[in-house]
């Protein structure tokens, strides 16, 4: 039996691959390696550059790696993009997973464990969200992934296929063994772009929107080590195979931070000031975002390992130092 990956290569992929060969799993890997990395994935997890759409040959590595769960992570990931290329995120996002979902299906595959987002819910009225709150995107990001959970809902009772939706929130950190990190050309989140800058990377950095109803002017968003995250979906799996029924639950650590106090964890981690200079407002950002994770830890039995913020930004310089040695 084995796991497969799409997205493998990517950011929060190679760490679920990392964790799954950890576990001693066996795991393939699927990833057309548009933003990922080869070298990121784990050296025990064989790798498949292709399209999650090329339905013929995900079956048939499906069926010749007797492929027990699926965990997906392929798909594109920035709110402003998705607003100015709704059809390309639709696309992405939505049919290809449906594509995968189908896949799965037809393999026989039992588990399915798919990377939803916080995006689903908008503007919440109330903070922490739950799970239950309503679904009101304001990107095509969030309302294609949206879609996904809806296909993955009707998928499960039409076809038995069990699921687990993880709504994360803001993904951050790296692996603490420096094995692999958010290496993305371009990032844009927030952490990654301040370390960035800290490290020479960037010359300085945008803040988008000083004029939000908050106590700073900023966004506030929930911020959990990518390490916590995996560890969640290794606990996914674990509940399914032990049969427990299909689960949406929201990945965070149930409390927020605004963009300027990650900016101000970030220079006291490096003991200095950063360019940071103050811009407008970005379409589809929402004010604030936090995470009740009652049902993650009461269904999943998860403790988070690195709720600290000093910790995140630690780890996530860390990992812009091993990546400046590996582009030398």
């Amino acid at each position: 039996m084995a796991v497969l990956v799409s997205g493998g290569a990517g950011y929060i992929g190679s760490h679920m691959v990392w964790k799954l060969v950890d576990e001693g799993e066996d795991v393939v890997v699927i990833d057309r390696l548009s933003t990922g990395f080869d070298w990121a994935v784990a050296g025990k997890a064989e790798l498949v550059v292709a399209d999650i759409a090329d339905q013929a040959l995900v079956e048939d590595t499906m069926r010749r790696h007797n492929v027990d769960a699926v965990i997906h992570f392929a798909g594109s990931i920035i709110v402003p993009e998705s607003v100015a290329d709704p059809l390309g995120y639709y696309l992405n996002n939505t049919v290809k997973s449906r594509a995968l979902i189908e896949s799965a299906v037809r393999c026989g595959v039992p588990h399915f464990v798919f990377s939803s987002t916080a995006a689903v819910y908008g503007s919440p009225e109330r903070i922490p969200i739950r799970e239950d709150e309503p679904k009101l995107p304001e990107s095509p990001y969030g309302s294609s992934k949206l879609m996904t959970e809806i296909m993955l809902r009707d998928a499960s009772a039409a076809h038995g296929l069990a699921y687990t939706a993880l709504r994360y929130f803001n993904v951050c950190g790296a692996d603490p063994k420096m094995r692999t990190g958010q290496s993305t050309r371009g990032a844009t989140h927030l952490i990654k772009v301040a370390c960035e800058v800290a490290t020479g990377k960037r010359p300085f950095m945008e803040v988008f929107g000083t004029d939000y109803p908050t106590p700073d002017g900023t966004c506030i968003r929930d911020y959990i080590h990518v390490t916590d995250l995996v560890n969640a979906h290794y606990l996914a799996l674990g509940r399914m195979r032990s049969g427990g029924a299909s689960l949406v639950a929201n990945c965070g650590y149930q409390h927020g931070y605004s963009v300027l106090e990650v900016i101000a964890a970030v220079e006291r981690v490096v003991g200095r000031k950063l360019d940071v200079r103050m811009g407008g407002r970005r379409p589809g950002d929402a004010i604030a975002i936090v995470a009740n994770v009652e049902r993650c830890r009461s269904e999943l039995g998860w403790e988070p390992a690195y709720d600290d913020l000093d910790t995140i930004v630690s780890h996530a310089l860390q990992w812009e130092e091993t990546l400046r040695r590996r582009n030398r």
